[in-house]
């Protein structure tokens, strides 16, 4: 006859078994790189995950807290580093495909000399990959998806934020339909890869504050 206690521990291992991932969205507006390490203790290293998705570079780039490269690819190191000392496992992705006329409403095109937008964007998206290959990190290259998919420009399907489908003139941050699209991707990187999704921090700016955290989740909780 089954004691109380045995009872007991079969309901607590009922539970862990179907307890649902914690997914958190630690993505902030505005964030380059170093306001990420300003934050990654409070809302990365002290939430314990056991992975976490980092994307960041969009406003290294392209905001007026512009970060040059090699100061970048310092910062990018010490996050990447503090993270994989707690022993989180690590998604790394590129950062996205933007509309560029658009970026010059914002900033006059000599903002991006010497080496141009596409220049710029190339370097930062390289230096990224190959810090995922040499901290043998997953890399999911969400900017070649994007491309493929995204029909970045002034249509209303485009997958970046236009005039034609959010009344803006963004040329950045992804529509609904775009996160729904990095959910997607990031889950089926999870599965393939067999990565530990317990516990995922989510850590960027406001591409990752935008909702595909929340998509993830849904995602996530089914699996």
């Amino acid at each position: 006859m089954a004691t109380p206690f045995i009872f007991s521990r079969l309901n607590v291992f009922a539970q862990e078994l179907n307890k649902e991932p914690v997914v958190i969205n630690a993505g902030v507006g505005g964030n380059t790189t170093v306001d990420m390490l300003a934050r990654i203790n409070r809302d990365c290293l002290a939430q314990h995950p056991d992975l976490t998705i980092l994307m960041a570079g969009t406003n290294d780039m392209n905001s007026k807290k512009y970060i040059p490269l090699v100061q970048y690819e310092k910062n990018m190191r010490s996050i990447i580093v503090k993270i994989l000392d707690i022993g989180s496992q690590i998604i790394l992705m590129p950062i996205l495909p933007a509309y560029e006329p658009y970026l010059y409403t914002r900033h006059d095109k000599s903002f991006y000399e010497p080496e141009g937008y596409v220049g710029r964007k190339t370097e930062i998206n390289s230096l990224i990959k190959n810090l995922a290959s040499e901290f043998r990190l997953t890399f999911l290259d969400m900017h070649h998806i994007f491309e493929m998919i995204g029909n970045i420009g002034e249509d209303p399907d485009s997958l970046i934020q236009n005039e034609a489908n959010s009344g803006k003139t963004d040329g950045l941050h992804p529509t609904q339909n775009g996160y729904r699209i990095m959910a997607v991707a990031i889950y089926e990187c999870i599965i393939q890869n067999k990565l530990s999704h317990e516990r995922v921090i989510c850590l960027g700016d406001s591409i990752t504050a935008g909702g595909y955290p929340d998509y993830l989740k849904k995602l996530l909780s089914t699996n």
